[in-house]
């Protein structure tokens, strides 16, 4: 981590011109420094536009030969996604781009005045400052397929979290109108949609005949055989139900807009993910990625959408630091506190790495006996959730090196790993 730091610091020179932008919707504040965090101008506003950019940029050209410097680092703070369009206008030029820690900020804009406040030219010279330190990333600018896939992915999220939401409306509708309803159809499948579209009140079915209801349901596109004992036994429930009956003009408009809604969605998340998935495989990493049991395509996605190209990490410690993984320890003279995880690092990756785990202990006989290893060894057991996060970390070394090296995952060498270490015991 030192030597990481101390090559982020030899790259401010005396020739470098360091410039630190806080990042907002509209209008930007930018402040240039020096090697050695002298104000060389003032926090300016840079606007958010098309000449707002070219402006900044002449003012850099500008600034570069009046102070005699040859090179030049622009940090930001990330705001958003406010960011990626200087971020890409800025590469264009060849201009490189470092990325500065929120939290970093927050705690060192107290060192000039000793005071908490916040605003933007503030911040700027602050941000400079900590770029001067070598206290920056170098982020990624993504292109070409990982850009769509980032795109496609973070679009195909969205509409599932929509999906989400439209299905408890409906569940909230029918818990009032038709509180029944769940009885016969647990889940939303055609005959359920279908159902609610043509008769999604009680008063709907009374005194309705079976074959009555099912020509209407025949009706429904896309939907040509509903079963009959299902609809014997919605009408039954509709008989004796309990389902308010005040309301039902804008009652049944609401679940008409909801089912349709509901039917967009469905279709909109299937076609988006065939494309990402016709996409994903013209990725060289899909190859070696779809030969772990337990990871599908839908993961896979999800996976490089996050990280990228798995070439762009030179060590799987990397990728555990991009998901939060890293283990952090509190100790103070005596004390010795708990390891936790960071957690600081790509909410999104962590997640889709704890997600995918329970599957591949269940469906990946390698990870299951290295799971069944850490929490049943005599020395130092892990629990359940300990020996997850572990495996999580695992899971990225594995992945990181059958992607660099173009090599099928190997079941049989993971398992005399395991062999090993059970021997060391």
């Amino acid at each position: 981590m030192d030597f990481i730091q101390n090559q982020k610091i030899n790259q401010v020179t005396e020739k470098t011109l360091v410039i630190g932008i806080d990042i907002a919707k509209r209008t930007h504040y930018a402040c240039f420094v020096d090697d050695r965090g002298r104000v060389l101008q003032k926090s300016f506003s840079v606007s958010q536009a098309g000449n707002g950019f070219e402006l900044f940029y002449q003012r850099i050209m500008t600034a570069m030969k009046e102070t005699e410097k040859t090179e030049v680092l622009v940090g930001i703070e990330p705001t958003g996604h406010y960011w990626l369009n200087l971020a890409y206008f800025l590469k264009e030029r060849g201009i490189p781009l470092a990325m500065v820690n929120p939290m970093h900020v927050k705690r060192a804009k107290e060192l000039d005045d000793n005071l908490p406040t916040k605003h933007d030219r503030k911040d700027a010279l602050v941000i400079a400052r900590l770029v001067k330190d070598g206290r920056f990333s170098y982020p990624r600018i993504l292109e070409g397929m990982e850009a769509e896939l980032r795109v496609g992915s973070s679009f195909k999220s969205k509409l599932t979290e929509e999906f989400g939401a439209v299905k408890n409306m409906i569940i909230r509708w029918l818990d009032r109108y038709f509180p029944e309803f769940t009885q016969v159809f647990p889940k939303f499948g055609k005959m359920a949609l279908a159902v609610l579209e043509c008769t999604p009140f009680p008063s709907d079915l009374h005194q309705k005949q079976p074959d009555e209801v099912l020509s209407l349901y025949r009706e429904v596109e896309g939907f040509k055989s509903p079963q009959r004992p299902k609809a014997i036994r919605i009408i039954e429930v509709a008989a004796n139900s309990i389902g308010v009956t005040e309301g039902r003009e804008m009652a049944r408009i609401e679940i008409a807009t909801l089912v349709r809604r509901y039917q967009q969605l469905e279709q909109d998340i299937e076609s988006i993910t065939e494309q990402l998935v016709e996409l994903v495989k013209t990725s060289v990493e899909y190859e070696w990625l779809s030969t772990v049991p337990g990871l599908g395509d839908a993961t896979i996605i999800d996976l490089l959408a996050e990280i990228g190209s798995f070439s762009h990490y030179e060590n799987p410690r990397q990728l555990i630091k991009l998901a939060g993984l890293t283990l952090r320890e509190n100790s103070s003279g005596q004390h010795k506190g708990q390891k936790r995880i960071s957690k600081r690092g790509r909410r999104k990756l962590r997640a889709l790495l704890f997600r995918v785990m329970m599957p591949m202990i269940r469906h990946n006989e390698a990870f299951r006996k290295l799971h069944e290893y850490y929490t049943n060894r005599q020395v130092n057991p892990l629990r359940k959730k300990q020996s997850i996060v572990v495996l999580c970390g695992k899971l990225l070394k594995v992945l990181h090196g059958i992607s660099t090296k173009h090599k099928a995952f190997d079941a049989q060498r993971m398992m005399k790993d395991i062999s090993s270490l059970t021997e060391a015991v």
